[in-house]
């Protein structure tokens, strides 16, 4: 489609961003909502790990709309953005169905995750160099987390 084509849709590229980072998270959250939770913590772990890294490296752009900030001036509607906050809400859950409930914890995890993924992305698109080390850091983060007081992180 050409640009003036989209502009009969769109107000304006950041209208077409929106509706992007909206599309984007209504994806992640249905592929999230296929997949049935294991019972034991460590797998359900490896399974949110693993459907972030699935969905990232299908679209790096889509990855960096979503969660990297990448467009000057870009913030997505309230609608869409609510969407996003359904994606974390519903990874809350998981992480407390494993066990893990602590805010700092949840950080954690985002921040492994997502550096795997953006290490994957940067250094080797197309490739597993980083998809492979899913679960050595899921058993990393489970044996920190799992097996430690929870005050051992404040929030």
């Amino acid at each position: 489609m050409r640009a003036p084509s989209l502009y009969w849709y769109f107000d304006s590229k950041h209208a077409i961003y929106d509706a992007m980072f909206a599309e984007g998270n209504h994806t992640l959250l249905l592929q999230m909502s296929s997949i049935e939770l294991p019972s034991e913590p460590r797998e359900i772990l490896r399974q949110l790990a693993s459907v972030f890294m699935r969905f990232s490296v299908q679209d790096a752009a889509r990855f960096q709309l979503m969660f990297l900030r990448t467009i000057p001036e870009f913030e997505p509607s309230p609608e869409s953005y609510a969407l996003a906050t359904e994606v974390v809400e519903r990874s809350r859950e998981w992480l407390g169905a494993s066990g893990i409930t602590h805010p700092t914890h949840f950080d954690l995890w985002t921040g492994l995750v997502s550096g795997l993924i953006s290490q994957q992305l940067a250094n080797d698109p197309g490739g597993d160099r980083w998809q492979r080390l899913i679960d050595d850091a899921v058993d990393m983060f489970a044996n920190h987390v799992l097996n430690s007081p929870s005050t051992r992180s404040n929030p």
